[in-house]
C-alpha cells in the first residue's frame, strides 16, 4: 500500500532519513524520527549506496496519460458553460452522452458516457437535476397568493379547524 502524502513529501522523507544515517544515526532511531519502518531505512540506505541520490527521487505514476490534455480541460469547461443548446443540442441539459459527443466534436477524441463522469469530477462538476416546473408557471401569481391567500389559510398552533369555542 502507498504511503499517504505526495511523492515531494515521501521524497524529502526519505531524504531527510538518508541524512540521519551519514549523521551517524542508526536505522533504528532515523526511522522512530521520520515515521517509517527501520526496514524501509534499510531499503532507502541501500537504494542510497547502489543508485546515489536519484535511486531516492520521487518516481513517475506509472499509467495512461489523459486523453484530454490540460490545455483542452478549460476549453471543455467553457463548451459546458455555454450550455448544450450551443453545442447543437435541442435542449439544454447535459448528458454524459451529450458531453462525451461534445468532446468528441470538439476535441476529436472518444469517451466512453460511463466515463465521462470521471472527468467531470476531476474538474470539478457535481450532478444537477434540473427542477420540472409547468411551462404554464406564472411566478408573479405565485408570489401574490403566498403573500396573501397563504396567510389566510395556513393552520397555526393553537387553533382548531371547523370548531368553534363555547
Amino acid at each position: 500500500m502507498r504511503p499517504k502524502g505526495s511523492a515531494e513529501a515521501l521524497e524529502m522523507r526519505r531524504m531527510i532519513a538518508v541524512r540521519m544515517l551519514q549523521a551517524g544515526k542508526g536505522v533504528r532511531e532515523g526511522s522512530r524520527l521520520v515515521g517509517v519502518s527501520p526496514t524501509s531505512v534499510s531499503r532507502w540506505k541501500k537504494a542510497l549506496r547502489e543508485q546515489g541520490v536519484e535511486g531516492l527521487r520521487a518516481k513517475p505514476h506509472p499509467g495512461r496519460p489523459p486523453r484530454l490534455t490540460a490545455d483542452q480541460k478549460p476549453r471543455l469547461a467553457e463548451m459546458l458553460r455555454r450550455g448544450a443548446r450551443a453545442a447543437g443540442f435541442p435542449t439544454d441539459w447535459w448528458t454524459l452522452r451529450r458531453v462525451a459527443q461534445g468532446i468528441q466534436r470538439e476535441f476529436g477524441v472518444s469517451y466512453h458516457p460511463g466515463r465521462v463522469w470521471y472527468l467531470l469530477r476531476e474538474m470539478g462538476w457535481s450532478p444537477q437535476k434540473p427542477q420540472r416546473r409547468a411551462r404554464e408557471r406564472d411566478e408573479a401569481a405565485i408570489r401574490t397568493w403566498r403573500a396573501q391567500t397563504w396567510e389566510e389559510v395556513k393552520k397555526r398552533p393553537g387553533r382548531t379547524a371547523g370548531r368553534s369555542c363555547l
